[in-house]
């Protein structure tokens, strides 16, 4: 052997086992510590099971445990038992066999939401409002799962429900049967050269569906489409490039995916030939518009192929991917960010740089990065999709999301139907008498609510008490407080305008279905109206976009 192949040997050997030793120990070292972490929850699972004063539930712990663990995570990455992967299959299939309803599960009943039109639950009488206490003989109160699992069930098999409405309690048969949920519950024209496309969901059958309508409406005569995607949250990411494909050509940059794992960074780009890459689009987007939705507004605004109205959309733009575990269970796990074709991130809430309350910070608008679309328009990331043409009324106030968390407009909407008729869809308007009607209502109801500042105001005054300052600001302290009290007395006048557009479209469903609604809409909901005007003007649209 020659002397440079000994020394490679003797020296380049040693080396690369030395690197390769690292590298084993750092993977061990990894591994290690989740090892270790298993067999100290383990023996304390089992001691806890063993030696517990009452009987435990082994089942319901793991899953409060591995539920509660994920909480220190974004709120997307998720396990789901059994029951859960059942009702994630329904969501994204769109197939779905229980009582036909929308139902809102709450600690001791079950809310009907919505009863969908000559579905079961609507055969069987049922209206939103009613409050379901006990199905066949299980009190909701007492079920500790998910109580809305009780209504499913094999078609053709019947549930016998007990429900209070307006304060008496009444029983119902209804007899379950399969609901095919579409992804587009709507489209029509309005006028004669518009069509109007309300997509609800990204489903397996969202851009079939959505193709189905714009040719539908083509032939109807449609010159121009409004893409309704407000209150769209999301779902399969490859219906959303689908979407997309609908109004742009054939290998054209839809998203693209970043993960810390390198397989799944990925480019979507499109696949076929578009439907049609020249009628004029408007996308409706507003707060609850996410993830899918933002990728579909978020593409068509870069490629400058749509203008978008409406407000801010949520700001998801994280991915998640199921992940198949043993014994029917499932994680989806957040993989990856994606990014829109000028290459943002429109994502709003940093999950892993909390505040001192472990609360999500959102991006600062001063830290938002600018882009470009592909005519030169600015776009920026850090906060949703910005409508190019904002309407005031589409934008949800602290005060609009605090009525709505306690859903007081649904239950006023509730007490209205039950008192009033209406036999007019298009000549409904909320009267000022029905406003103050319900301000009384959420004064009956006691609402209250406590602003950012006020909370600021309160953290700020005891740490004046602790460094005993507060003597020498308490005049000034209570002039600010006070100011904030006539503020959130004012504050429902301030917000009438889009408390009023809340209450009536959920009276509005209450007496003609979501059906009636979008009917609605088209005649008097301001972003449709701003939509029009854009769409008529082809000088305005094409300035927008250029």
């Amino acid at each position: 052997m020659k002397l440079k192949q000994i020394l490679r040997t003797k020296i380049i050997v040693p080396v690369l086992a030395i690197v390769l030793f690292l590298s084993a120990s750092a993977y061990k070292n990894d591994f290690f510590e989740i090892a270790k972490q298993i067999e100290i929850f383990t023996t304390m699972f089992k001691e806890l099971n063993i030696n517990y004063v009452d009987d435990t539930n082994p089942a319901e712990l793991m899953d409060t445990a591995i539920k509660s663990m994920m909480d220190d995570l974004d709120p997307y990455t998720r396990f789901y038992n059994e029951q859960d992967v059942q009702t994630s299959r329904l969501n994204n299939a769109g197939d779905y066999t229980g009582i036909g309803a929308k139902v809102l599960t709450l600690k001791d009943k079950l809310v009907i939401v919505e009863p969908y039109k000559g579905y079961a639950a609507d055969k069987a009488g049922m209206k939103a409002g009613d409050e379901i206490i006990k199905v066949d003989n299980v009190v909701v109160a007492d079920f500790k799962e998910d109580a809305g699992n009780l209504l499913q069930g094999a078609a053709g098999t019947e549930v016998n429900v007990t429900y209070k409405r307006q304060g008496k309690t009444n029983t119902a048969k209804i007899t379950r049967e399969s609901l095919d949920i579409d992804a587009v519950p709507h489209f029509s024209m309005i006028g004669d050269d518009t069509g109007y496309i309300v997509l609800r969901k990204f489903t397996r059958k969202a851009s079939s569906e959505t193709i189905s309508a714009l040719n539908s409406l083509k032939a109807q005569g449609a010159e121009k489409i409004i893409l309704d995607l407000r209150g769209n949250p999301g779902g399969l990411l490859s219906e959303a490039v689908n979407i997309v494909n609908i109004f742009v050509p054939k290998d054209q940059l839809v998203v693209t995916t970043k993960s810390r794992v390198k397989k799944y960074n990925r480019t979507y780009y499109t696949k076929r030939n578009a439907i049609d890459t020249e009628i004029p689009v408007v996308v409706l987007i507003d707060g609850k518009s996410a993830s899918a939705s933002e990728i579909v507004s978020g593409a068509l605004q870069d490629m400058d192929r749509g203008v978008v109205v409406g407000a801010r959309s949520f700001g998801k733009g994280l991915v998640q991917r199921p992940k198949p575990l043993t014994y029917g269970t499932q994680m989806k796990i957040t993989i990856s960010r994606y990014y829109t074709p000028s290459g943002r991130c429109i994502q709003a809430l940093d999950y892993w740089n909390r505040d001192e309350k472990g609360k999500a910070t959102r991006t600062k608008r001063e830290n938002y990065n600018e882009f470009k679309t592909r005519n030169g328009r600015s776009v920026f990331d850090g906060g949703g999709v910005q409508p190019d043409i904002e309407i005031a009324s589409a934008k949800q106030t602290p005060i609009s999301k605090a009525i709505e968390n306690e859903n007081l407009i649904f239950n006023f909407s509730t007490d209205y139907y039950y008192k009033n008729q209406v036999s007019d869809l298009n000549s409904f308007k909320l009267s000022d008498a029905d406003f103050k009607a319900f301000k009384s209502f959420l004064s009956t109801n006691n609402f209250s609510f406590e602003t950012k500042t006020e909370t600021a105001f309160n953290e700020a005054l005891n740490v004046a008490k602790e460094e005993e300052l507060n003597g020498a600001i308490n005049s000034e302290y209570n002039s600010l407080v006070s100011a904030l009290e006539n503020y959130k007395s004012s504050a429902i006048d301030a917000n009438k305008e889009k408390l009023s557009s809340l209450i009536t479209d959920e009276i509005i469903k209450r007496y003609f279905y979501s059906e009636g609604l979008y009917d609605y809409y088209k005649s008097n909901n301001p972003e449709i109206r701003k939509a029009l005007d854009v769409l008529g003007n082809p000088t305005e649209y094409r300035k927008i976009l250029n």
